[in-house]
C-alpha cells in the first residue's frame, strides 16, 4: 500500500514485545488478591436512609476552627478523593490539619425510586449540614463541593446562606449549555420521563457507558492497548485497577431526582437563568455572599472551563477567586500536581477566611 514501509523484523519485534508484556501482566494479576480503595479511617456520626456522613479526624495542628463538609456527586463513589496513599487529596487535606466530614450517599435501590433534588438538598443534605454544625459544635461549616455536588452545593448555599461559612466548587457545572459541554450534547436528546417510567432507577452502568462514549479512543481503544504497560508491575496495576475500580463502581441514580436534574439543569439550564426550583424553592444564585473559591481543569471534557467559570457571573460575593488546574476532570484530584497544588491552594484559602 503507498505510503506504508512496514519492516516485518520490526513488526514482528513489537509483537514480540506486546506479548511479554501481556503475559507479565496476566501473571501480576494472578498475584492480586483484593484491590484496596478508601483507606482512610473515618467513624460514621450520622445515618439515613443510605446516607453516611462520615468524620475524618486530622493528626496535625488544626488549620480551622471552622470544619469542611465534602459533597460529593451522586453518579460516582467518592473514594475518588482517597484512591490511595500517594494519590489521596483527602489525606492531604488532613495532613495540613483539616477536619473534615464527607457525605457517603450509598447505593440507591428500589426503594428511593421518588427521592426527588428537594430530598437530596433540602433534606439530606440539609441534615448533614447541621449534624456537622453539633458535631464540631460551630455555628457554621464550610462546604466543598465536587460535580454534581457542587451544583447541590451552590443551590444549597444560596437558600440557606446563613449555615455556610466559606464555598468551594470544583469541577462543578454551572452553565450546562456551553457549546464545549460534551455531557449537554449527549443529555438535550434523552427523553428523562421514557427513561425513568421504564427503569425506575437509572442503571449506573448505562450512565457510565455513556461518559466512557464521549471520548470512545481515549477511554477505549487507547487505554486497552496501553492496559500491558499499566499492569506490567504490582504497584502500576493496583493504581490502574484502583482508578478502574472507582469508574466502574457507579450507583443507580434514583428515578425523579434524576429527571429533575436533566430537565431543570441540562435541557433547561434553569440554574444560571435563576429558575432552578428545588422543591418549592427557588434558586438565585445572587444569594450566595460567602467568599467562594471555584476550582477547575483546563482539560475538562466532562464540565469545561467556561461552565464553570459561568458562576462569576451569577453570585453577589466580593470575594471570588479561580483556580486552574492543567488536568483533565479526574486529575484535578489525582494527578502529581494535583496533591502538591489543589490541597494546599484549599487549607490555605479557608485558614486566610476562617
Amino acid at each position: 500500500m503507498s505510503g506504508f514501509n512496514l519492516d516485518p523484523a520490526i513488526v514482528a519485534n513489537e509483537l514480540f514485545e506486546f506479548n511479554r508484556k501481556l503475559l507479565k501482566s496476566y501473571n501480576t494479576l494472578s498475584q492480586l488478591k483484593e484491590v484496596d480503595v478508601d483507606a482512610t479511617p473515618y467513624e460514621v456520626i450520622y445515618t439515613e436512609d443510605k446516607l453516611r456522613l462520615r468524620y475524618y479526624r486530622s493528626s496535625a495542628d488544626k488549620c480551622c476552627a471552622t470544619p469542611l463538609l465534602i459533597c460529593y456527586a451522586l453518579v460516582n463513589r467518592p473514594y475518588m478523593i482517597d484512591l490511595e496513599a500517594q494519590r489521596s487529596m483527602l489525606q492531604r487535606l488532613l495532613e495540613l490539619g483539616l477536619e473534615i466530614y464527607l457525605i457517603d450517599w450509598g447505593y440507591p435501590d428500589a426503594a428511593d425510586r421518588y427521592l426527588d433534588l428537594d430530598d437530596y438538598i433540602n433534606e439530606y443534605l440539609n441534615n448533614c449540614v447541621d449534624e456537622v454544625r453539633k458535631h464540631a459544635q460551630t455555628e457554621q461549616t464550610n462546604l466543598l463541593g465536587i460535580c454534581q455536588g457542587g451544583t447541590f452545593s451552590l443551590c444549597y448555599t444560596a437558600l440557606n446562606p446563613e449555615k455556610i461559612k466559606n464555598l468551594i466548587t470544583m469541577v462543578t457545572p454551572v452553565d450546562f449549555q456551553t457549546d464545549d459541554n460534551l455531557l449537554y450534547h449527549l443529555a438535550k436528546y434523552v427523553d428523562a420521563d421514557l427513561a425513568v417510567d421504564t427503569y425506575g432507577n437509572i442503571p449506573g452502568s448505562m450512565l457510565n457507558d455513556s461518559y466512557n462514549s464521549l471520548m470512545p479512543m481515549r477511554l477505549g481503544v487507547q487505554k486497552n492497548l496501553g492496559m500491558p504497560n499499566q499492569l506490567e508491575n504490582r504497584e502500576s496495576a493496583l493504581s490502574f485497577l484502583r482508578m478502574e475500580k472507582w469508574i466502574y463502581d457507579s450507583p443507580d441514580q434514583a428515578g425523579e431526582a434524576f429527571r429533575q436534574f436533566i430537565t431543570q439543569f441540562f435541557q433547561q439550564n434553569k440554574l444560571i437563568k435563576g429558575e432552578a426550583l428545588i422543591g418549592d424553592k427557588q434558586v438565585n444564585l445572587t444569594q450566595i455572599k460567602q467568599p467562594l473559591l471555584n476550582i477547575f481543569g483546563s482539560f475538562d471534557h466532562l464540565v469545561p472551563p467556561n461552565a464553570s467559570k459561568a458562576l462569576a457571573e451569577q453570585i453577589s460575593s466580593s470575594d471570588y477567586q479561580e483556580m486552574e488546574v492543567k488536568a483533565g476532570h479526574i486529575g484535578v484530584f489525582v494527578s502529581g500536581k494535583a496533591q502538591h497544588q489543589v490541597a494546599p491552594a484549599i487549607v490555605e484559602w479557608l485558614a486566610d477566611r476562617d
